[in-house]
C-alpha cells in the first residue's frame, strides 16, 4: 500500500504541472507577465512542465530547483527520476536482480533464498536472521547511506537494498493482481456472500423467535390484551356482528356480567348442578360391567364462557373444587367467608392475596405478582397457594414420567382408587364419599376428577368432569334414560391419559393456623410427592 500511494501521489504532482501549460501567462523579464508568444529567438522548452528558458545555465538552474532537488532518486546509483514508473523502469533496466524468481512466486530473503508467504514475514526473517547487515551505520563514519524511496529502511549495501525494493514492488504487483481479479477476489465474494446469507438467516431466526415468543405470551394471557372482562365483551360483540346474539341479549348479558364482577361472584350462566346425584343413580340402576363405584361429594360442573374461552380451566376446575367444598360441613370453619362460587377475576384476586401472603413467591415473580386483568393461565402451584392460603390441607402428587406400557399412567389410577376408598365400608357398589374431587393437571389443560369406576375385570376408569366440555352435552346426563354412551364424556381409561407429566392437588382436610404458617413458609421452595 506505500508503493501504491508513493506511485499515486508522484503522478498527482507531474500531473498538476503540466495539466494547465495552455493557459500559463509566461514570465517576461524584468518580473511582468507577458501576455502573448515570447519573441522570435531560440527559447529552451524543460520537459517536465513546459517551462520556457532562454539559456542553458536558467534552464540546468531550474532543474536543479525545480525537479532534481525533489525527484526520486534511485538507491542504487545517481539516477534521478519524476515519478515512480520511471524509477521503476530504471530499476529493472539497469539493476536487473540475477536468476529472478519465478513470476507470481512467493517473495524470497534476499540473503538465504528462503521464501515466506508474503513480504512481511520475508521481512521479519531478515531482520530476526540478518538484522546485523541492516544495521544503520555509526554516524560520521564516512559509510555511504542507501534509503529505500518506500519506507524508512536505511541499507549500507546497495545490493540488500535492491532485493528490498523489489520485494515492495512484489508486493504492489500483488495487490494490482487481486484488485483485477483472480482466485483470491473469488474467494472473497464467496466469503461475503456466505457472511451476509448468515446474517439473513440470524435476522430470520430471531424474528421467528421473536413471534413464537409473542405466540405463548397470548396463549397464557401473557400479552397484556385485558382479561375476562375485555374478552366477554370483545366476543359478544363479535357474536351480535355475526347475527348469532340479538343486540337486546347483548345489553342483557353485559349488564349481568358488570353486576357479577362488581359482586365478585359468578353468574352461573356456565354451572351444571345435581350430576353426581344423576351418576348415583345410574349406577344403582345399571351396573352391567361395573364392580365398585366411588364419588365425590356433590360437585357443580362449570364450563368455559366467552369470557375465558381458551385459557380459563384452571380457575372452572377451582370452581368445581370449591362447590364441593361448600356442600360438605367438614370445611365451614375454613370457608365461612365464602358463601357463594366467585367469579374468575376475584378468584384471580384471591390468589394474588395468597402470594402478597408470601406463598410461592417463585411463581408469583413468574407472573410479576398480577393475574387479576389479565388472561394468564395457572396450575397445579396456584390451585394449591389458594387453597392452603383457605387453611385447607391439600397436596401436589407428580406423576412425572410414564409408569405403564405405552406412555401410560397405571399408578396414577391407583392413587386415585387409594384416596376415593382409604376408608373402604361394607359391600355397597356405589359409594358417595365425603372426598372432594381431584384438580388434575396436564400440559395445556387440566380437569377434575369426580369419582372412580373398578370394572369387573379388575381395570379402573377415572371419572373426569372437563371445563371444555358445554353445558348442553352435560345436561344430557340428567336425563333418567341415561345410558353408556353419555357417560363416555366422563369415563377415562388408562389407556386415554398418555400424557408425558400430570399432577394432582387433593384436599384432605383442614390446617390449624399454625399449620398454615409452617406451610407458607415451606412454599418458598416449591416440593411435590414424586411417583415414581
Amino acid at each position: 500500500m506505500r508503493c501504491a500511494n508513493l506511485k499515486l501521489k508522484q503522478k498527482r504532482n507531474l500531473r498538476a504541472k503540466r495539466g494547465s501549460g495552455d493557459q500559463r501567462q509566461l514570465a517576461r523579464p524584468g518580473g511582468s507577465c507577458w501576455p502573448g508568444p515570447w519573441p522570435a529567438r531560440a527559447m529552451l522548452l524543460c520537459e517536465l512542465c513546459g517551462q520556457a528558458l532562454r539559456t542553458e545555465p536558467e534552464m540546468r538552474r531550474h532543474l536543479l530547483r525545480a525537479h532534481l532537488e525533489r525527484e526520486s532518486r534511485c538507491p542504487l546509483c545517481s539516477f534521478s527520476a519524476p515519478g515512480f514508473d520511471e524509477l521503476r523502469a530504471h530499476v529493472d533496466s539497469a539493476h536487473p536482480e540475477p536468476g529472478p524468481a519465478p513470476a507470481g512466486g512467493p517473495p524470497q530473503c534476499p540473503f538465504c533464498g528462503e521464501t515466506g508467504a508474503s513480504r512481511r514475514q520475508v521481512e521479519a526473517h531478515v531482520r530476526s536472521r540478518h538484522g546485523h547487515l541492516l544495521d544503520p551505520p555509526v554516524p560520521g563514519n564516512g559509510q555511504q547511506l542507501y534509503e529505500c524511496p518506500m519506507c524508512d529502511l536505511v541499507c549500507v549495501n546497495c545490493q540488500i537494498l535492491q532485493e528490498h525494493v523489489d520485494l515492495h514492488l512484489e508486493e504492489h504487483r500483488f495487490s494490482e493482481d487481486i484488485n483485477v481479479g483472480g482466485s483470491l477476489s473469488d474467494l472473497e465474494l464467496a466469503q461475503q456472500l456466505q457472511n451476509e446469507e448468515d446474517r439473513q438467516q440470524g435476522l430470520e431466526e430471531a424474528r421467528r423467535e421473536r413471534e413464537e415468543f409473542q405466540k405463548l405470551q397470548r396463549q397464557y394471557g401473557l400479552d397484556s390484551s385485558g382479561g375476562y372482562k375485555q374478552q366477554s365483551l370483545k366476543n359478544m360483540e363479535r357474536e351480535v356482528a355475526r347475527g348469532r346474539m340479538q343486540p337486546s341479549e347483548y345489553h342483557k348479558r353485559k349488564a349481568d356480567m358488570m353486576e357479577s364482577l362488581a359482586f365478585g361472584v359468578d353468574d352461573g350462566k356456565t354451572k351444571t348442578s345435581g350430576v353426581i346425584e344423576a351418576l348415583c343413580r345410574y349406577y344403582q340402576n345399571e351396573i352391567k360391567d361395573v364392580r365398585r363405584v366411588w364419588l365425590s361429594t356433590g360437585v357443580d360442573h362449570f364450563h368455559s364462557s366467552l369470557g375465558d374461552k381458551g385459557w380459563g380451566c384452571g380457575y372452572r376446575n377451582f370452581q368445581m373444587l370449591l362447590s364441593s367444598l361448600l356442600s360438605n360441613g367438614m370445611y365451614n370453619d375454613c370457608l365461612r367467608d365464602i358463601t357463594l362460587i366467585p367469579c374468575i377475576p376475584k378468584i384471580q384476586s384471591m390468589i394474588e392475596d395468597a402470594w402478597k401472603e408470601g406463598f410461592d413467591p417463585q411463581g408469583a415473580s413468574h407472573f410479576s405478582n398480577r393475574l387479576h386483568g389479565t388472561k394468564s393461565w395457572i396450575g397445579a402451584c396456584e390451585i394449591y397457594s389458594l387453597l392452603t392460603s383457605l387453611r385447607l390441607k391439600c397436596q401436589i402428587i407428580d406423576f412425572h414420567k410414564p409408569t405403564g406400557p405405552l406412555g401410560t399412567h397405571p399408578r396414577l389410577f391407583e392413587w386415585v382408587l387409594s384416596y376415593y376408598s382409604s376408608n373402604r365400608e361394607g359391600g355397597t357398589k356405589v359409594v358417595c364419599t365425603r372426598k372432594p374431587p381431584i384438580y388434575m393437571q396436564h400440559q395445556g389443560h387440566s380437569r377434575t376428577i369426580v369419582g372412580i369406576e373398578e370394572r369387573k375385570n379388575r381395570t379402573l376408569c377415572l371419572l373426569i368432569f372437563d371445563p371444555g366440555c358445554p353445558s348442553q352435552e352435560m345436561q344430557k346426563l340428567l336425563k333418567q334414560s341415561n345410558d353408556d354412551t353419555s357417560l363416555k364424556l366422563l369415563r377415562k381409561f388408562v389407556g386415554s391419559l398418555k400424557d408425558k407429566q400430570y399432577q394432582i392437588v387433593a384436599v384432605d382436610g383442614e390446617l390449624s393456623p399454625e399449620e398454615k404458617v409452617v406451610r407458607c413458609q415451606a412454599s418458598q421452595m416449591f416440593t411435590a410427592e414424586r411417583i415414581p
